[in-house]
């Protein structure tokens, strides 16, 4: 049985960092609310009753449901050696990926500081001051930290000589990032040699490579966590 992976159907959001992993591993997966629709995916959260995910994204297997992106990379690792055999190391790429999503957290309150239902434009003098705070303090230093892991390292890869899912996911925030904030980034880059390395070589992985040149990589959009709007992005 395939793994089904649900999320909400017409954006990359979180769930791209788990498919992102899935996809580099090629393991089998089905996107099930692509398919099945989001009623389907209400319905698989509902029977759970107390164990239920709090939101999607959530990986759905033969005996169990998993939410939270950590969490899901965390089974998918050590069942599919997407991580190393280590204690230490495998604490280490899952503290990685906990504050990777801490970013994602921050970049989506840059756009939403006040209410998470309101509109942005409903909202954009507190985004505006949001986004100068995130640009100038924030960026520097979550990005500072993720190229201290990529040197932190003897080969080309986060730990060892074989891609994890921390891997990938940095791949997804430097994707995100250079699309919501083009100008900043195209500042900072510079300094990070070493995770804009990391960058390249997951983009190069042969899962990689397919899954990006197909329809199933959906476009960054205003919909989703990394939205672009021209007037929060400075140089």
């Amino acid at each position: 049985m395939p793994y089904k992976l649900w999320y909400w159907p017409s954006i990359q959001g979180r769930g791209e960092f788990v498919r992102l992993a899935l996809e580099a591993a090629e393991i089998p997966y089905v996107d099930a609310a692509r398919t099945e629709g989001i009623d389907a995916m209400m319905q698989v959260m509902a029977a759970k009753d107390g164990r239920a995910p709090f939101a999607p994204p959530f990986l759905q297997s033969e005996t169990t449901v998993i939410g939270q992106v950590a969490a899901i990379l965390m089974f998918l690792g050590e069942r599919h050696h997407l991580a190393p055999s280590g204690m230490a190391d495998r604490m280490w790429l899952n503290q990685l990926q906990l504050t990777i999503a801490d970013m994602v957290a921050e970049v989506h309150d840059v756009h939403h500081p006040v209410g998470m239902m309101d509109y942005y434009e409903d909202q954009k003098a507190e985004a505006a001051r949001t986004a100068t705070q995130f640009r100038e303090q924030r960026m520097p230093k979550f990005l500072s930290y993720f190229e201290d892991a990529t040197k932190a390292t003897r080969g080309e890869w986060l730990v060892g000589d074989r891609w994890t899912y921390a891997d990938t996911s940095l791949f997804q925030l430097v994707e995100g990032l250079r699309y919501m904030f083009p100008r900043r980034m195209a500042t900072l880059e510079p300094d990070l040699p070493g995770l804009v390395a990391l960058r390249d070589r997951v983009a190069n992985l042969p899962g990689i490579r397919r899954y990006l040149a197909s329809d199933r990589r959906l476009p960054f959009s205003t919909e989703g966590i990394f939205r672009h709007y021209p007037e929060l992005d400075v140089a």
